[in-house]
């Protein structure tokens, strides 16, 4: 099998997957087990590619992927000339932030790096992060 199953179900796996990947995204840097960050590495760079691509197709295909969760908030000022917060959502970040930063790489967005186990049961733990 090309893949990890990290001890879940498949529907808790993708789960799982679609949760640590929206956090990537958002926060661009996260701590989790080496395992679950191998795996994230994958499907990170995918959504990182269609965001690359930019058309309607790769954003209603992320879109489908990814969380609708809040990455941040922008102030618009609405007609009645007073300034109101718009949120800024993970998919709408994926393509006009994060994106854009890698349209001259041909892939390898994210890093791992090592920093020793985990203190409960060992488990080797890492931080992942877009490069």
């Amino acid at each position: 099998m090309a893949y990890r199953k990290l001890g879940r179900t498949s529907a808790q796996r993708k789960a799982m997957l679609r949760d640590l990947t929206t956090d990537l995204i958002i926060s661009e840097r996260i701590e989790t087990t080496e395992a679950r960050a191998k795996e994230l590495r994958s499907v990170v760079e995918k959504m990182i590619t269609l965001g690359k691509r930019g058309d309607l197709h790769a954003r209603r295909q992320a879109a489908a992927f990814l969380r609708n969760e809040v990455a941040s908030t922008v102030e618009v000022e609405g007609k009645d000339g007073k300034t109101k917060e718009k949120p800024v959502y993970a998919v709408q970040k994926l393509f006009s932030d994060v994106a854009p930063r890698y349209s001259e790489r041909q892939g390898g967005y994210t890093r791992i790096m090592k920093i020793g186990p985990r203190r409960g049961d060992g488990a080797p733990m890492v931080i992942i992060e877009l490069v």
